[in-house]
Protein backbone atom coordinates (compact mmCIF):
# COMPACT_ATOMS: atom_id res chain seq x y z
CA UNK A 1 0.00 0.00 0.00
CA UNK A 2 0.99 3.70 -0.47
CA UNK A 3 1.17 5.37 2.60
CA UNK A 4 2.06 9.09 3.84
CA UNK A 5 3.23 8.53 7.68
CA UNK A 6 2.45 11.27 10.17
CA UNK A 7 4.51 11.51 13.67
CA UNK A 8 6.86 12.66 15.46
CA UNK A 9 8.26 10.41 18.85
CA UNK A 10 9.59 7.36 19.14
CA UNK A 11 6.39 5.57 19.56
CA UNK A 12 5.77 6.85 15.91
CA UNK A 13 9.39 5.83 14.49
CA UNK A 14 8.55 2.41 15.98
CA UNK A 15 5.42 2.15 13.91
CA UNK A 16 6.81 3.54 10.59
CA UNK A 17 9.98 0.87 11.44
CA UNK A 18 7.15 -2.14 11.22
CA UNK A 19 5.21 -0.68 8.33
CA UNK A 20 8.39 -0.32 5.99
CA UNK A 21 9.13 -3.93 7.76
CA UNK A 22 5.88 -5.01 6.53
CA UNK A 23 6.84 -3.91 2.90
CA UNK A 24 4.51 -0.99 2.37
CA UNK A 25 5.81 1.74 0.49
CA UNK A 26 6.12 5.17 2.47
CA UNK A 27 6.22 8.25 0.05
CA UNK A 28 6.52 10.84 2.80
CA UNK A 29 6.92 11.13 6.16
CA UNK A 30 5.38 14.68 7.87
CA UNK A 31 7.30 15.07 11.12
CA UNK A 32 6.97 18.15 13.80
CA UNK A 33 9.85 20.92 13.77
CA UNK A 34 13.74 19.95 14.95
CA UNK A 35 14.19 21.85 18.43
CA UNK A 36 16.24 22.38 21.09
CA UNK A 37 16.56 19.67 23.39
CA UNK A 38 19.05 19.43 26.61
CA UNK A 39 20.98 21.70 29.07
CA UNK A 40 22.31 23.28 25.69
CA UNK A 41 19.77 23.59 23.98
CA UNK A 42 20.96 21.34 20.65
CA UNK A 43 18.57 21.41 17.83
CA UNK A 44 17.89 17.98 17.14
CA UNK A 45 15.45 16.21 14.54
CA UNK A 46 12.18 13.70 15.64
CA UNK A 47 12.94 10.33 15.60
CA UNK A 48 10.72 9.91 12.99
CA UNK A 49 12.79 12.34 10.65
CA UNK A 50 16.08 10.42 11.85
CA UNK A 51 14.33 7.14 10.72
CA UNK A 52 12.81 8.26 7.10
CA UNK A 53 16.42 10.40 5.93
CA UNK A 54 18.03 6.84 7.07
CA UNK A 55 15.70 5.16 4.64
CA UNK A 56 15.59 7.86 2.04
CA UNK A 57 11.95 8.70 2.02
CA UNK A 58 11.04 12.65 1.91
CA UNK A 59 10.81 14.44 5.10
CA UNK A 60 8.29 17.31 5.56
CA UNK A 61 7.97 19.83 8.62
CA UNK A 62 5.43 22.24 7.98
CA UNK A 63 4.20 24.52 10.72
CA UNK A 64 0.67 24.14 10.11
CA UNK A 65 -1.51 21.65 7.87
CA UNK A 66 -3.73 24.29 6.84
CA UNK A 67 -1.42 25.95 4.39
CA UNK A 68 -2.62 25.76 0.90
CA UNK A 69 0.63 24.98 -0.20
CA UNK A 70 1.17 22.19 2.57
CA UNK A 71 -2.02 20.48 1.13
CA UNK A 72 -0.52 20.56 -2.68
CA UNK A 73 2.35 18.82 -1.50
CA UNK A 74 0.25 16.14 0.20
CA UNK A 75 -2.17 15.69 -2.79
CA UNK A 76 1.10 15.72 -5.18
CA UNK A 77 2.20 12.12 -3.25
CA UNK A 78 -0.99 10.61 -3.98
CA UNK A 79 -1.05 8.59 -1.02
CA UNK A 80 -4.01 5.35 -0.61
CA UNK A 81 -3.50 5.96 3.07
CA UNK A 82 -2.53 8.64 5.53
CA UNK A 83 -1.48 7.05 8.85
CA UNK A 84 -1.15 9.49 11.95
CA UNK A 85 1.22 8.07 15.40
CA UNK A 86 1.52 11.10 17.99
CA UNK A 87 2.10 13.43 15.56
CA UNK A 88 0.98 16.41 17.40
CA UNK A 89 -1.19 18.51 14.73
CA UNK A 90 -5.01 18.33 14.23
CA UNK A 91 -5.42 17.06 10.53
CA UNK A 92 -7.68 19.49 8.95
CA UNK A 93 -10.79 18.57 6.70
CA UNK A 94 -8.59 18.85 2.91
CA UNK A 95 -6.11 16.96 4.69
CA UNK A 96 -8.49 14.32 5.78
CA UNK A 97 -10.47 14.00 2.25
CA UNK A 98 -7.19 13.02 0.40
CA UNK A 99 -6.37 9.70 0.51
CA UNK A 100 -9.10 7.13 -1.10
CA UNK A 101 -8.61 4.49 1.81
CA UNK A 102 -8.88 7.59 4.88
CA UNK A 103 -6.63 8.48 7.53
CA UNK A 104 -6.02 6.32 10.41
CA UNK A 105 -4.76 7.05 13.93
CA UNK A 106 -3.14 4.51 16.75
CA UNK A 107 -4.14 5.94 20.18
CA UNK A 108 -2.77 4.50 23.33
CA UNK A 109 -6.07 3.81 25.15
CA UNK A 110 -8.93 2.00 25.14
CA UNK A 111 -11.12 4.66 23.26
CA UNK A 112 -13.18 6.21 24.31
CA UNK A 113 -11.66 6.33 27.43
CA UNK A 114 -8.47 8.44 27.66
CA UNK A 115 -8.95 10.72 24.52
CA UNK A 116 -6.27 13.71 24.41
CA UNK A 117 -2.37 13.55 24.83
CA UNK A 118 -1.85 11.80 27.94
CA UNK A 119 -3.55 8.81 28.09
CA UNK A 120 -1.16 6.29 29.46
CA UNK A 121 0.27 8.80 31.98
CA UNK A 122 -3.43 9.47 33.46
CA UNK A 123 -4.03 5.83 33.02
CA UNK A 124 -1.25 5.13 35.92
CA UNK A 125 -2.30 7.84 37.82
CA UNK A 126 -5.85 6.70 38.15
CA UNK A 127 -4.75 3.69 38.96
CA UNK A 128 -6.32 1.23 36.36
CA UNK A 129 -4.88 -2.19 36.16
CA UNK A 130 -5.46 -1.87 31.91
CA UNK A 131 -4.92 0.17 28.92
CA UNK A 132 -4.44 -0.57 25.58
CA UNK A 133 -4.18 0.72 21.99
CA UNK A 134 -6.75 1.71 19.70
CA UNK A 135 -6.70 2.09 15.83
CA UNK A 136 -9.52 4.39 14.61
CA UNK A 137 -10.09 6.42 11.48
CA UNK A 138 -9.56 9.84 11.77
CA UNK A 139 -12.48 12.69 11.65
CA UNK A 140 -12.61 16.12 12.58
CA UNK A 141 -13.03 15.88 16.64
CA UNK A 142 -10.37 14.89 19.40
CA UNK A 143 -9.96 11.15 19.21
CA UNK A 144 -13.65 10.81 18.34
CA UNK A 145 -13.42 8.59 15.14
CA UNK A 146 -14.85 5.18 14.44
CA UNK A 147 -12.39 2.32 15.73
CA UNK A 148 -11.27 -0.44 13.87
CA UNK A 149 -9.25 -2.29 16.24
CA UNK A 150 -8.42 -2.71 20.23
CA UNK A 151 -5.75 -4.59 21.63
CA UNK A 152 -5.53 -4.33 25.45
CA UNK A 153 -2.05 -3.97 27.82
CA UNK A 154 -1.63 -4.76 31.35
CA UNK A 155 -0.47 -2.35 33.64
CA UNK A 156 1.56 -4.08 36.29
CA UNK A 157 1.06 -2.46 39.85
CA UNK A 158 4.53 -1.05 40.47
CA UNK A 159 5.29 0.04 36.89
CA UNK A 160 5.50 3.65 35.76
CA UNK A 161 4.10 5.45 32.96
CA UNK A 162 7.88 5.37 31.14
CA UNK A 163 7.47 1.72 31.55
CA UNK A 164 3.98 0.57 30.64
CA UNK A 165 5.07 3.10 27.32
CA UNK A 166 7.96 1.18 26.12
CA UNK A 167 5.71 -2.21 26.41
CA UNK A 168 2.32 -0.75 24.48
CA UNK A 169 5.07 1.00 21.95
CA UNK A 170 5.56 -2.38 20.53
CA UNK A 171 1.73 -3.88 20.90
CA UNK A 172 0.74 -0.88 19.37
CA UNK A 173 2.73 -0.98 15.64
CA UNK A 174 1.91 -4.63 15.76
CA UNK A 175 -1.93 -3.51 15.98
CA UNK A 176 -1.29 -0.68 13.70
CA UNK A 177 0.37 -3.10 11.01
CA UNK A 178 -2.78 -6.23 11.41
CA UNK A 179 -5.09 -3.09 10.95
CA UNK A 180 -3.80 -1.95 7.94
CA UNK A 181 -3.58 -5.30 6.19
CA UNK A 182 -6.92 -5.69 6.92
CA UNK A 183 -8.02 -2.75 5.46
CA UNK A 184 -5.58 -3.30 2.21
CA UNK A 185 -8.70 -6.75 1.95
CA UNK A 186 -11.10 -4.53 2.80
CA UNK A 187 -11.98 -6.43 5.82
CA UNK A 188 -12.18 -3.75 8.64
CA UNK A 189 -15.36 -3.29 10.88
CA UNK A 190 -15.42 0.28 11.69
CA UNK A 191 -17.61 0.62 15.27
CA UNK A 192 -18.46 4.02 16.45
CA UNK A 193 -17.59 5.29 19.73
CA UNK A 194 -19.86 5.30 22.76
CA UNK A 195 -19.33 9.57 23.16
CA UNK A 196 -21.65 9.17 26.36
CA UNK A 197 -18.55 7.11 28.05
CA UNK A 198 -15.49 9.64 26.73
CA UNK A 199 -12.82 10.58 29.48
CA UNK A 200 -10.10 13.38 28.90
CA UNK A 201 -6.56 13.19 29.78
CA UNK A 202 -5.48 16.61 29.28
CA UNK A 203 -1.48 16.96 28.82
CA UNK A 204 0.73 17.00 32.40
CA UNK A 205 2.29 20.00 33.96
CA UNK A 206 4.94 20.53 36.22
CA UNK A 207 2.18 21.81 38.84
CA UNK A 208 0.26 18.57 38.85
CA UNK A 209 2.94 16.82 40.13
CA UNK A 210 3.13 18.57 43.24
CA UNK A 211 1.07 16.63 45.84
CA UNK A 212 1.19 16.70 50.01
CA UNK A 213 1.07 13.86 51.94
CA UNK A 214 -2.44 14.58 53.13
CA UNK A 215 -3.38 12.55 50.37
CA UNK A 216 -3.85 8.62 50.29
CA UNK A 217 -1.11 6.48 50.21
CA UNK A 218 -1.98 4.60 47.01
CA UNK A 219 -3.33 7.88 45.28
CA UNK A 220 0.23 9.28 45.86
CA UNK A 221 2.27 5.78 44.32
CA UNK A 222 0.00 6.04 41.67
CA UNK A 223 0.93 9.99 41.04
CA UNK A 224 4.48 8.93 41.31
CA UNK A 225 4.13 6.59 38.73
CA UNK A 226 2.55 7.94 36.27
CA UNK A 227 4.39 11.19 36.57
CA UNK A 228 8.07 8.95 35.81
CA UNK A 229 9.50 10.24 33.56
CA UNK A 230 7.86 13.10 33.77
CA UNK A 231 7.45 15.75 35.13
CA UNK A 232 8.78 13.19 38.43
CA UNK A 233 6.48 13.58 41.34
CA UNK A 234 7.64 16.08 44.02
CA UNK A 235 6.93 17.25 47.41
CA UNK A 236 8.41 20.64 49.08
CA UNK A 237 10.22 19.84 52.59
CA UNK A 238 11.39 23.11 54.38
CA UNK A 239 11.67 24.84 51.03
CA UNK A 240 13.09 22.75 48.96
CA UNK A 241 11.82 20.15 46.24
CA UNK A 242 12.26 16.86 46.49
CA UNK A 243 11.44 14.81 43.37
CA UNK A 244 10.08 11.41 44.15
CA UNK A 245 10.98 8.50 41.35
CA UNK A 246 10.31 5.31 42.91
CA UNK A 247 7.54 4.23 45.89
CA UNK A 248 5.39 1.94 47.51
CA UNK A 249 2.49 1.31 49.64
CA UNK A 250 3.43 0.73 53.07
CA UNK A 251 2.05 -0.07 56.31
CA UNK A 252 1.56 2.25 59.02
CA UNK A 253 -0.61 5.05 60.24
CA UNK A 254 0.29 8.71 61.92
CA UNK A 255 -0.20 12.22 61.19
CA UNK A 256 0.47 13.23 57.45
CA UNK A 257 4.07 14.39 56.28
CA UNK A 258 5.10 11.95 60.09
CA UNK A 259 8.62 10.52 59.58
CA UNK A 260 7.38 6.42 60.64
CA UNK A 261 10.65 4.25 59.69
CA UNK A 262 14.09 5.62 58.37
CA UNK A 263 15.29 2.54 56.15
CA UNK A 264 13.63 2.15 54.18
CA UNK A 265 11.86 5.69 54.66
CA UNK A 266 8.37 5.66 55.53
CA UNK A 267 5.96 8.58 55.75
CA UNK A 268 2.45 8.34 57.01
CA UNK A 269 -0.51 9.56 54.62
CA UNK A 270 -3.44 10.94 55.10
CA UNK A 271 -4.44 7.16 54.83
CA UNK A 272 -1.50 4.62 55.44
CA UNK A 273 2.00 5.33 54.79
CA UNK A 274 4.14 5.63 52.16
CA UNK A 275 7.73 4.46 51.33
CA UNK A 276 10.29 6.69 49.63
CA UNK A 277 11.93 4.32 47.45
CA UNK A 278 13.76 6.68 45.31
CA UNK A 279 13.82 10.73 45.77
CA UNK A 280 16.06 13.21 43.93
CA UNK A 281 16.78 16.20 46.23
CA UNK A 282 16.48 19.65 44.75
CA UNK A 283 20.23 20.19 42.95
CA UNK A 284 21.26 17.08 43.59
CA UNK A 285 21.25 13.16 42.37
CA UNK A 286 19.15 10.44 42.85
CA UNK A 287 19.47 8.15 45.81
CA UNK A 288 17.92 6.32 48.54
CA UNK A 289 15.59 7.98 50.53
CA UNK A 290 17.41 6.28 53.43
CA UNK A 291 20.02 8.33 52.24
CA UNK A 292 18.13 11.63 51.92
CA UNK A 293 16.82 11.03 55.29
CA UNK A 294 19.86 10.31 56.96
CA UNK A 295 21.41 13.54 55.32
CA UNK A 296 18.54 15.76 57.01
CA UNK A 297 19.22 14.15 59.96
CA UNK A 298 15.61 12.84 60.25
CA UNK A 299 14.35 10.92 62.99
CA UNK A 300 11.25 8.53 63.26
CA UNK A 301 8.54 11.23 64.88
CA UNK A 302 9.58 14.21 62.47
CA UNK A 303 6.67 15.82 60.40
CA UNK A 304 7.86 17.25 57.38
CA UNK A 305 6.20 20.54 56.34
CA UNK A 306 6.17 22.73 53.66
CA UNK A 307 7.50 26.33 54.37
CA UNK A 308 4.54 28.94 54.27
CA UNK A 309 4.46 30.91 50.76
Amino acid sequence: MRILFMGTPDIAAASLAAILEAGHEVCGVFTRQDKPVGRKQVLTAPPVKVLAESRGIPVYQPRTLRDEAVQADIRALTPELIVVVAYGRILPPEVLEVPPLGCINLHVSLLPKYRGAAPVQWSVINGDAETGVSIMFLDEGLDTGDILNVAPVDIGPEETSGEVFQRITGQGAKTLVETIAAIGRGEVTRTPQDHSKATLAPPLTKEMAHFDFTRPAAQLHNLVRGMNPWPVAFFEEDGKKIKVLKSRVAAGSGAPGQVLALSPLTIACGEGALELAEVVPEGKKPMAGTAWAAGRRLKAGDVLQEKEH
